[in-house]
C-alpha cells in the first residue's frame, strides 16, 4: 500500500511564482488544449494575476516543491481556492485529497463556505464533488462549484437523558 509522502504547505514567496506557472502548465495543457483554450501567455498571466504572497501556498512533499494553492477571501463571503496543482507524478496517491481535506477543515471551522471553478470535463471535478462541492453555474469552459460549510458538531452534550438522576 502506498503511504502517503510527508507534505506541508509553506507560504508562497515571488520566486515560487515561475514553478508555479510551468507547473499549471504541465498538469493543464491537456485540458486547455481540449477546450480550445491552450495559451501559455495568458496561462502565465492568469497565474499572475492569482498568485498572492497573502493568499498562496506553496506544498512541499519531503522538502521538495510539488504543487500550490491560493486560498483567499472570496467577494461573496467565505473562501475562493484556486491555483490548486499538484505535479503529475504525485497525483491519484491520496495527497491532493489530503491537502484539500486539510483546506475544508479549516474553512468548517470558520463557519465558512468555499468556491472554485474547474475546467469542464477536468478529472479534478470528481475531486471536489466527493468532498462536497455542488455545482452551482457552468458554461462552456468552466464548472462553477460550491462547497457549504460541514455543520458543526454539537458541543457540551449532556450525558444523562431529561428527567434522569444525573
Amino acid at each position: 500500500m502506498n503511504s502517503l509522502p510527508t507534505w506541508t504547505l509553506e507560504p508562497a514567496a515571488l520566486k515560487d511564482l515561475e514553478p508555479i506557472s510551468a507547473l499549471k502548465d504541465q498538469v493543464m495543457r491537456a485540458d486547455l488544449e481540449r477546450l480550445g483554450r491552450w495559451d501559455p501567455d495568458r496561462s502565465r498571466q492568469r497565474v499572475r494575476d492569482a498568485f498572492s504572497t497573502r493568499y498562496t501556498s506553496v506544498l512541499l512533499v519531503e522538502g521538495a516543491f510539488a504543487g500550490s494553492v491560493t486560498v483567499r477571501p472570496d467577494e461573496r463571503g467565505g473562501r475562493h481556492l484556486e491555483l490548486f496543482y499538484l505535479a503529475p507524478h504525485l497525483q491519484g496517491r491520496g495527497l491532493g485529497t489530503a491537502v484539500l481535506r486539510h483546506l475544508l477543515a479549516e474553512a468548517d471551522a470558520a463557519g465558512e463556505p468555499v468556491r472554485l471553478v474547474v475546467l469542464q470535463g477536468s478529472a479534478a471535478q470528481r475531486l471536489y464533488e466527493r468532498h462536497s462541492f455542488t455545482v452551482v453555474h457552468e458554461d462552456p469552459i468552466d464548472v462553477f462549484m460550491l462547497r457549504e460549510p460541514a455543520p458543526k458538531a454539537p458541543t457540551g452534550t449532556p450525558t444523562s437523558s431529561p428527567g434522569s438522576a444525573a
